[in-house]
């Protein structure tokens, strides 16, 4: 699945959704670092994805990188409320405060 959705990089198909896709695949196959690249790029094509925002988020925490994940988490909750996406705002606003509430634990902390 990966590579089909890689070929199609750069071609007219390609947008926020394709890298979306992408970040989330990668995602599932245990790749986070690579998932956070393609889901930053897919909000570079589009601020407002709120549901590429609360990829980025969890990709981000499992990579240990709290401080980011909060602060993907914080822009989506603006975008979702930019949107009217009221269960996004929410999901995201309870990822973010979980992560706060665990204090940033040693090895989580900005790099």
């Amino acid at each position: 699945m990966i590579s089909s959705l890689e070929k199609l990089i750069g071609t007219a198909r390609d947008g926020a959704l394709l890298r979306y896709s992408l970040g989330l695949e990668y995602a599932k196959a245990g790749d986070h670092a690579r998932a956070a690249q393609y889901l930053r790029d897919a909000l570079e094509r589009d601020p407002l994805y709120s549901a590429a925002w609360k990829a980025l988020g969890r990709s981000l925490t499992e990579v240990k990188r709290a401080d980011e994940a909060i602060d993907a988490y914080r822009r989506g909750i603006e975008a979702a409320r930019a949107k009217g996406d009221r269960q996004a705002e929410k999901e995201m606003t309870v990822f973010m405060k979980r992560l706060e509430k665990v204090g940033r634990a040693p090895g989580q902390g900005r790099k």
